[in-house]
């Protein structure tokens, strides 16, 4: 007998739906998506006939209410993920939702303590944590490759806002009053980056600090067309210190020169070393390379399958391997082939937490011990 596909209800027919999530769904076997949620019914329209998908709707209340559906995937814009992710939880769906489910941590690990009393399992969409390489890397640290972690580089750097000219749409983030720098980069960009810190380094954070900067002052406005003063953080730098000995550094940017997405992971230790970069160069989209104490050159390594999803390559664009290998993730974890969570809204608590320590640090100008920190 055939087994039952889990039936997958999109919610958000924008960009990011169309280039990752519905096709990461489509691509896993196990999987299937059933409906797809926008309030602008015509886009929805246009986006579900090119993915065959059966039913559209402006109405997510009227999915959460088909007991059929399994999954709820929250695609919207950042304003909705906490409200929609919460009434899925209560209608017992499993929920993947795009980041921050809230800006407040808090909030965020509220919704993940419900998940785990309605027996649901949840995932934020830290794509780059899926990158084969970045399991990769997982997998040797884990092994024991760099021995004691030492040092912990991240960087989350791309030239998508570098022209002033192109619209932006995180403008919403900057109505905090005259001369504040509203956070931007370090949570719309920095937060993937973030979350792979917290998971290779692997011991609780004690004391963050740092900085952020408006380097470019005047943008559009994605809304209006028109330039004006955006006071936002668009570059950022920031220090970490662990129970464990290791210090790290976090740096972001939309305004800095390179392609998309701009990721890259560095990790030293007592015995060796290792690599990773996420960006989109000459048609590879990600690279390991590794060294160690006796043979200090980086030498590229290969990216064994196994960390690949079914016929994926490094020849693939990006949002469609990586975000494969997310939804692969996911269904694993939802039907039980997977150990354990990861990625869950618990991690996503832990990193939306590190990114209101940060902000505090700016503001107060001081080194944050991170217990104090709870939320925004």
């Amino acid at each position: 007998m055939e087994k039952k596909k889990l039936r997958v209800a999109v919610i958000g027919a924008g960009a990011w739906a169309e280039r990752a999530h519905i096709p990461g769904w489509q691509r896993d076997s196990r999987a299937e998506v059933v409906a797809l949620v926008d309030l602008n019914l015509a886009m929805a329209q246009e986006v579900g006939a090119k993915f065959n998908i059966p039913l559209i709707t402006d109405s997510y209340e009227e999915i959460l209410k088909d007991p059929t559906i399994d999954v709820i995937d929250v695609a919207t814009g950042n304003d909705a993920h906490f409200q929609v992710s919460m009434d899925a939880i209560n209608a017992g769906k499993h929920v993947l939702c795009e980041k921050p489910v809230n800006r407040d941590a808090r909030e965020t690990q509220r919704l993940a303590d419900l998940a785990k009393s309605k027996g649901v399992k949840t995932k934020l969409g830290f794509t780059f944590r899926y990158a084969p390489a970045v399991q990769m890397a997982k997998d040797l640290i884990d092994s024991g490759f760099i021995g004691e972690p030492y040092v912990f580089n991240g960087y989350e750097q791309n030239s998508q806002w570098i022209d002033p000219a192109t619209p932006l749409r995180q403008a919403e983030q900057t109505e905090l009053g005259e001369g504040v720098i509203a956070v931007s980069s370090i949570e719309g960009y920095g937060a993937p980056i973030i979350d792979i810190m917290h998971w290779w380094v692997d011991s609780p954070m004690t004391q963050v600090v740092g900085t952020m900067r408006n380097f470019v002052p005047t943008r559009m406005i994605r809304a209006t067309g028109t330039m004006e003063r955006m006071n936002i953080d668009d570059g950022d730098m920031w220090l970490c210190e662990f129970e464990s000995p290791t210090i790290a550094s976090i740096q972001s940017s939309y305004v800095t020169v390179g392609n998309y997405p701009g990721v890259e992971a560095r990790i030293y230790g007592s015995k060796g070393a290792i690599i990773v970069r996420l960006v989109e160069e000459f048609g590879i989209c990600q690279t390991i390379k590794i060294a160690t104490k006796d043979s200090v050159e980086f030498v590229e390594q290969e990216i064994p399958q196994k960390y690949f999803p079914e016929g994926g390559n490094s020849l693939e664009p990006w949002p469609f391997l990586f975000y494969s290998n997310l939804i692969k993730n996911f269904t694993d974890e939802i039907l039980g082939a997977a150990p354990q969570a990861q990625g869950d809204f618990s991690q996503g608590a832990l990193v939306q937490r590190t990114i209101n320590a940060f902000e505090r640090s700016y503001r107060e100008r001081k080194w944050i011990n991170f217990s104090e920190v709870k939320g925004a």
